[in-house]
């Protein structure tokens, strides 16, 4: 079965962005030893999951070859096969990108059960919130910088129940992120 895994940036207090949506606190550039990194956790993904309000700017933002990205990330992104997680798109918009609707853990399900590599989510918002809520994730790779903003997004919903997490590393980059790898407990 494959492993589902969630990246994500957040702030040292637990955001993964502003009230209004705001990214301008995350640490750039990375260093050499961040890419090393998370070249390393996405060499076993063939297949990305993302929201769809993340979508609508992630597939576009690579697909126009950012400046400062490499061409070998550059050629992943755009190459990774991308599944959209979403009730209101009926087919997707986007060049090798599939949309899935309906029962949420029914599609993680159906995901981690085909044949394939591991799966990797970076969000948006609302589907990182409620994969970490209903226990979807094998793993989560949240990557802490070294700034509080105060308020914002949650990285963790509120569901009226501790979720317990077992730190399997912690590891700090040159350029001041920790990458923290949780895995949660399960009973």
């Amino acid at each position: 079965m494959r492993t589902f895994k969630l990246q994500l940036q957040v702030t040292a207090d637990g955001y993964l962005a502003g009230p209004n949506g705001e990214m301008d606190w995350m640490t750039l550039p990375w260093t050499d030893d961040m890419n090393s990194y998370v070249d390393a956790l996405t060499e076993p993904v063939d297949r990305i999951v993302l929201g769809r309000k993340l979508a609508e700017g992630f597939i576009p933002a690579w697909a126009s070859r950012p400046e400062g990205e490499t061409q070998e990330t550059i050629d992943w992104m755009i190459g990774t096969p991308k599944v959209v997680i979403s009730d209101s798109l009926t087919e997707s918009p986007w060049d090798g990108a599939v949309v899935a609707g309906g029962d949420l853990a029914e599609t993680v399900a159906r995901l981690k059960a085909e044949p394939g590599g591991d799966l990797i989510t970076y969000g948006g918002a609302t589907l990182a919130s409620e994969l970490i809520a209903r226990g979807l994730l094998d793993e989560l790779h949240l990557f802490v910088n070294p700034t509080a903003i105060g308020t914002g997004l949650p990285v963790f919903p509120d569901t009226g129940t501790y979720q317990r997490f077992r730190l399997v590393t912690a590891r700090p980059f040159d350029c001041g992120i920790t990458a923290m790898h949780y895995e949660p407990e399960r009973s």
